[in-house]
């Protein structure tokens, strides 16, 4: 017809489809956060894992399914956070790490039987790049495992010097492939992870002279740039096998073990992280757990800090209800019983049915054992502890406070009986003490000496002030003749 223009619906339906699957697919990319896509051979039609590191602990992010060409993809609608990852095989093996960082879609091709050289990246250059360093590595490390074997079997020490060398050489190759890699990329994530890795040079002696002048420069030296490298603002390096290493060793071999000390570290480091929700939040956990049970008498005091400082006034708030009452009970088990500080009184009843009170006891140390009858520890640690008293302790006037903590009155009677245990002040509390405690709303024994197993020995000045706790018996004959052989020099 003159003057109308004759349409192709044809064509129209061929467009309308291709524009409505431009859509889908652009609406697709839009929701995955991420995409990575691995073939990995031989599986096939079998599920594999993309995992990460949470300090020392392994976590699984995502899982995929291999198709019969061996290909999945992991995929969401979230992106992950940074840091180093791994891919775990269908017989849960890590087969291999990967770095995720900004760039979270690209593709990753391998074999499992030639992982060590044969990964390859498309799409990402960091990993391109990590992989790389991941060869070379191999190598060196391969290489330096050797010589520390040959070292073990030399003869002499002309060839001892010479594994050694080969051994420093190799190490410098291997810091000097790190260097040139936060040279040419400062910026990429693997520069940052080499940076954080990177250990203080303390200068050589004839470069500084007050070393000459100070005999902990070294140390000083060392400790005070041990940090360079690490932000507490990036939270990237908490998905890193390394970072939880690097705080056991500071706090291990350069903080000094008093609760002091260590706080005024804790607190330096989560004010520092304190801008970054993540950060600070890994550091926190990570210092409850070190030191709700410290491995060292008297570092709890660092925990009961913590609480005071960020747990109670609701900083924590990622704590989960269960948890946070586990902290309060135990902070408020810990607050009673710090090192230093005055016990709490006993008021109890002894096998004759007569009151005692630890503050009654008068004596230059006094040893509380709070232990069961029916407890096999118990029963094997006990009468040692009467052994050194009858053969050491009675002569220096330290008195026993024995605490019944459970077992039955007739147990209890019967192995005092049976073992002999005289010139003890054997004490337990009977119902009718624990109900006043309850109906007074106070705490009871095991909360204000944090009696959670038996034996629990404490140890107490003339003052009643705790000088030491949970400790053996060995060890508190140890503490007894310091503490004695320093009032004779004084």
């Amino acid at each position: 017809m003159p003057g109308v223009c004759m349409v192709n619906t044809a064509f129209v339906k061929r467009c309308c489809l291709s524009f409505l699957t431009l859509i889908l697919f652009l609406q697709a990319h839009t929701q995955e956060a991420y995409s990575i896509k691995l073939t990995l051979k031989p599986y096939k039609n079998s599920r594999v894992y993309l995992g990460y590191y949470y300090g020392k602990i392994k976590a699984l992010a995502d899982s995929a399914i291999l198709d019969a060409n061996s290909t999945g993809t992991f995929k969401g609608n979230e992106k992950l956070p940074g840091g180093i990852y791994f891919i775990v095989s269908p017989k849960k093996e890590i087969l291999f790490e990967l770095l995720i960082d900004q760039d979270q879609h690209f593709s990753i091709l391998a074999d499992s039987a030639t992982l060590s050289d044969q990964i390859q990246f498309i799409g990402s250059s960091e990993n391109t790049l990590f992989a790389a360093y991941t060869r070379f590595i191999a190598k060196d490390g391969k290489e330096i495992n050797q010589h520390h074997s040959e070292l073990a079997l030399a003869k002499t020490r002309e060839d001892s010097a010479k594994v050694i060398a080969r051994i420093k050489q190799l190490n410098s190759d291997i810091q000097n492939y790190r260097d040139e890699i936060e040279k040419k990329y400062g910026e990429s994530l693997l520069a940052i992870l080499f940076r954080a890795l990177k250990d203080p040079v303390v200068p050589a002696a004839d470069k500084q002279p007050e070393m000459k002048s100070d005999s902990l420069f070294a140390y000083h030296y060392y400790k005070s740039h041990y940090w360079d490298g690490v932000s507490f603002t990036d939270d990237r390096l908490i998905r890193t096998p390394f970072l939880e290493s690097k705080l056991d060793k500071y706090f291990k071999d350069l903080v000094p073990p008093e609760a002091d000390s260590i706080d005024r570290e804790v607190d330096m480091m989560l004010l520092n992280a304190r801008v970054n929700k993540e950060m600070f939040k890994y550091l926190l956990i990570y210092f409850v757990q070190k030191y709700i049970n410290p491995e060292y008498m008297g570092q709890d005091a660092v925990f009961v800090h913590l609480f005071d400082k960020y747990i109670n006034p609701g900083q924590a708030t990622f704590f989960t209800d269960k948890y946070r009452k586990f902290i309060n009970d135990r902070a408020y088990s810990l607050m009673a019983n710090l090192i230093g500080q005055a016990a709490p009184n006993l008021e109890m009843t002894d096998t004759s049915g007569q009151t005692q009170q630890l503050y009654a006891v008068d004596a230059p140390f006094i040893v509380i054992c709070f232990w069961d009858p029916t407890c096999s520890h118990c029963k094997e640690t006990v009468p040692k502890v009467d052994s050194i008293y009858q053969a050491k302790w009675k002569r220096e006037g330290v008195k026993l406070f024995g605490v019944m903590v459970d077992g039955g009155m007739e147990n209890w009677l019967k192995f005092i009986r049976d073992n002999h245990l005289n010139d003890w002040i054997h004490v337990y509390q009977t119902k009718a003490q624990h109900d006043t405690e309850v109906a007074g709303e106070k705490p009871d024994f095991r909360q204000l000496y944090d009696v959670y197993q038996t034996p629990l020995l404490y140890l107490l000045d003339k003052d009643k002030r705790i000088i030491a706790k949970k400790l053996t018996y060995q060890q508190l004959e140890e503490v007894i003749n310091l503490k004695l052989k320093h009032e004779k020099s004084n």
